[in-house]
């Protein structure tokens, strides 16, 4: 009965989370008149496909797809790249002021960007990044909430499996690739999650940097449906599903490792 009862539990808060998910997918495909009904519908009464085909019609959305996908790709790969490396330095290497560059580090997590979005603005320009999709990557590439989950993670690997390597004439480089990099799988999974999730669904970062229609990602063209005096719900609706799929595939392909490399972040420093 215990375990019943906890089951049913998990489902329906499961079910209110949810929800508004389901909703938004049901209506993308309920017509625009039915969308005001009054009472509420959950289920589309006359299902069509008017609102994607409208979306796709109305912008260049196969461009900003693209966008959206270079940008949360090759932002995650570099963000996992020196993550690691990072977390590896600051893990198994003693040097001067390790701890002090770690603290320091995660620090910089009480500092939000708009504190900090002025100075990166003006070097972008300097350096020629705006209006392109590399003055979206490289700013937030190096995040500390990355390279802290990737250091707690790496300290629970001993240290006796690298003593061996180096023992057998293994260099730095091909111990971090052939077996620091293996066994951080877990770790490796969790920070891309994050960093596609973040890059995906960043808007304020992207509506600074680019201007340019044709370098748009997807968060900032569905900021077009909304207007000055009215939203197209629809469109909006539908381009929101079809937003949500990419997050949707990779947390799928990765979720085994989630919990084991958030869990696994938690050791004691």
């Amino acid at each position: 009965m215990n375990k019943f009862l906890k089951y049913t539990l998990l489902l329906i808060v499961s079910f209110v989370f949810l929800f508004p998910i389901l909703w938004v997918l049901l209506s993308s495909f309920k017509p625009q008149s039915e969308l005001f009904t009054y009472p509420l519908t959950i289920l589309p009464h006359r299902p069509t496909l008017e609102n994607y085909v409208n979306a796709f019609a109305s912008g260049d959305f196969i461009t900003y797809y693209k966008n959206s996908l270079f940008v949360s790709v090759v932002a995650t790969l570099i963000t996992i790249t020196i993550n690691v490396m990072a977390g590896y330095a600051l893990s198994k290497f003693w040097f001067r002021g390790r701890d002090l560059i770690f603290y320091v580090m995660v620090g910089t997590l009480m500092i939000p960007l708009q504190a900090i979005m002025i100075p990166i603005f003006i070097l972008l320009k300097n350096l020629g990044l705006l209006n392109s999709l590399w003055g979206i990557i490289i700013p937030p590439a190096a995040t500390p909430t990355g390279v802290f989950l990737a250091r707690q993670y790496l300290q629970t690997i001993p240290d006796s499996f690298i003593e061996a390597a180096r023992i057998d004439g293994a260099g730095e480089f091909k111990i971090f690739t052939m077996i620091i990099v293996p066994l951080a799988k877990p770790i490796i999974a969790t920070i891309a999650i994050f960093s596609f999730m973040w890059r995906w669904n960043d808007f304020l970062w992207p509506f600074i940097v680019v201007s340019a229609n044709k370098k748009m990602t997807l968060q900032l063209a569905l900021a077009n449906f909304v207007g000055q005096f009215q939203i197209n719900w629809g469109n909006l609706l539908a381009m929101t599903v079809v937003t949500m799929i990419p997050m949707i595939i990779v947390f799928l392909a990765l979720q085994k490792y989630f919990v084991k490399g958030l869990t696994a972040g938690g050791v004691k420093a």
